[in-house]
């Protein structure tokens, strides 16, 4: 071989040498390449992984925060939701309460036994021209009849708590009505008086109400009747005509009340009474029917029914007590022959409702004092629910019971 030859040779190895190196050289380099590249892939990997780690790690805290306020609602959730059927049980049984009947005690009609207030004893013209016109008389819970100069009665109607529209017709005081006003503690009502009476107001200290043609009264000149029977009055005119007198009442009620109706017909005595007549005088007689479905009194004067003025209805009670007492005339220097009464003391009577009366025992043991009845046995008297007519009937004149 020759030298050109050689050298064509080294110039060949050469080149090839260049060219392995050239591709070693890219391959390094693609190798580097792809190690950069997997090196990135796996820093993004690692980052990502990470990423996805702390995401994880920051619910996990967030989970962890609100999951006691998640606990809490779901429980209110079921809360409500269990309270719904127990305010419908709840509401159920309040309306079952509602619906049943509430029983409450019964309570006397007659008179507010809590009360204490004052009554007013109202005196009330009895003359025949005026009995036609009176008014009222059905709401007073006691009513005394008394006797009067000339053989002639008046009553004295006793008011508690009532709100009586018209009252009347008024007239004057007697002294021996006085007695009744003050065992009742009540404040008088009347339009002028006898001598006798008008020396008692003072002594006997009575609180009382001129009835008058003004503030406390009214002449009702439309009745075509005397002068003498025209005057009215009414609760509210009382009232007026109160002031600063006491209003509380500082004695019990005179009488003991029964809700329950009194078996009469059990009591030592009983007799039965449909029909009562109480004469006064030979020119007054009260009368009483007993109505058996209604089971109370119906009232008749002189044989004749016992009328309101205003309602037209005839007077009615639930229970009478008549007794005696001994009656004079006066030595009155005016010579009037006004009446005095022996009723201090004590004695027997009767008491009627619901168609029997049994006897009783009465006793008063001063002027101010009130009047005590009991049983013969002693037991203290209890009347039946009701108003009550006191007959305080002049001695030895007629009584009838059947």
């Amino acid at each position: 071989m020759g030298l050109n030859d050689e050298k064509s040779n080294n110039k060949m190895v050469d080149e090839k040498s260049k060219n392995d190196d050239k591709i070693r050289s890219e391959k390094e380099i693609e190798k580097e390449l792809e190690s950069r590249i997997a090196k990135s892939s796996s820093d993004k990997k690692t980052k990502k992984k990470l990423s996805v780690k702390r995401l994880a790690i920051l619910i996990l805290l967030v989970l962890l925060v609100l999951s006691p306020i998640v606990g809490l609602g779901i429980a209110h959730l079921k809360s409500n939701k269990s309270d719904k059927p127990r305010e419908k049980v709840e509401k159920k049984e309040k309306q079952e309460e509602k619906e049943e009947p509430v029983i409450e005690e019964p309570k006397l009609k007659i008179v507010d036994e809590n009360s204490s207030s004052r009554p007013f004893a109202v005196m009330i013209n009895n003359h025949p021209t005026a009995r036609p016109l009176q008014s009222g008389l059905q709401d007073a819970y006691i009513i005394y009849e008394i006797i009067v100069e000339g053989g002639m009665t008046r009553y004295m109607a006793v008011f508690l708590d009532q709100s009586t529209e018209r009252i009347g017709s008024i007239r004057s005081s007697r002294h021996y009505f006085l007695d009744y006003v003050l065992e009742n503690d009540a404040i008088y009502v009347h339009h002028g008086q006898s001598p006798q009476a008008q020396s008692d107001f003072v002594d006997l200290r009575i609180d009382r109400v001129v009835a008058d043609n003004g503030k406390t009264g009214w002449r009702d000149k439309s009745l075509g009747v005397a002068y003498e029977h025209t005057l009215f009055t009414n609760i509210e005119k009382i009232k007026n005509g109160v002031g600063n007198k006491r209003s509380s009442r500082n004695k019990d009620l005179l009488l003991k009340y029964s809700i329950d109706p009194i078996n009469l017909s059990a009591i030592e005595g009983s007799q039965v009474a449909n029909e009562i007549s109480v004469n006064y005088s030979n020119s007054v007689t009260s009368s009483y029917k007993y109505d058996e479905n209604e089971k109370v009194y119906k009232r008749s004067v002189n044989g004749k029914e016992h009328v309101d003025y205003v309602t037209k209805k005839q007077y009615t009670f639930k229970n009478i007590i008549t007794y005696q007492v001994s009656n004079y005339t006066l030595n009155d220097p005016e010579n009037k022959g006004r009446q005095g009464l022996n009723n201090i003391g004590s004695g027997t009577g009767y008491f009627i409702s619901e168609g029997y009366a049994v006897p009783i025992n009465w006793s008063k043991s001063s002027r101010g004092a009130q009047t005590k009845y009991t049983l013969k046995d002693g037991t203290e008297l209890v009347v039946n629910d009701g108003n009550t007519f006191i007959q305080i009937q002049p001695k030895g004149r007629s009584l009838s019971i059947s």
